[in-house]
């Protein structure tokens, strides 16, 4: 969590009053003024409040992932190719999965190094041609994987602790409309 995410955010700091102006000398608005300020800003781009309140939540998401993952040695990228190389019913090509990861070639490759680095997956020949190789998931990306679930799990259960499971409900349908919705990208 950081210093925008805590509770301490909104409250007045104790170097001067609560209800400031944002100055060169003193910096942004803190307390009721930057509170009015939230407020113009809400007023005059609600889709802006909205898509920054999305990439706060994200970054927020990410730094708690982030510190799940941590203990186990895994970045969240990795975790993200180490799934989606075991979501495939057979072993696929490099640039399957940075089609799939919507990424270049080259992210690809970098992961797939630390990953095999790590002895949780492993390049193999393809069987029909010289010039492909596959990306196998070994045993220990497995028992990998069954850890990163958990990991994912207490990180999901922490940021959307606040929420009730009928405004989980919600935000599920919410959030898959806007995914569901997304125009398809090519790299």
């Amino acid at each position: 969590m950081d210093a925008s995410d805590s509770p301490a955010a909104d409250a007045p700091d104790a170097a001067g009053p609560a209800d400031r102006s944002p100055s060169p000398e003193t910096g942004p608005a803190t307390g009721p003024a930057r509170d009015r300020e939230r407020d113009r800003d809400r007023d005059r781009d609600p889709d802006g409040m909205l898509a920054e309140q999305l990439l706060r939540l994200t970054r927020r998401l990410h730094r708690i992932q982030s510190r799940q993952l941590e203990p186990i040695g895994i970045t969240p990228a990795q975790f993200r190719l180490l799934r989606t190389v075991a979501s495939y019913d057979a072993a696929p090509r490099m640039a399957d999965l940075a089609q799939r990861l919507d990424v270049v070639p080259r992210a690809v490759t970098t992961l797939v190094d630390a990953l095999e680095a790590s002895g949780r997956v492993r390049r193999a020949p393809d069987p029909d041609s010289r010039r492909v190789v596959r990306i196998r998931i070994t045993d220990e990306g497995r028992a990998t994987l069954r850890s990163l679930r958990n990991a994912r799990r207490a990180a999901a259960e922490e940021i959307l602790a606040p929420l009730t499971a009928e405004q989980r409900e919600v935000l599920g349908g919410l959030l898959s409309a806007l995914v569901d919705g997304m125009p398809e990208r090519h790299c």
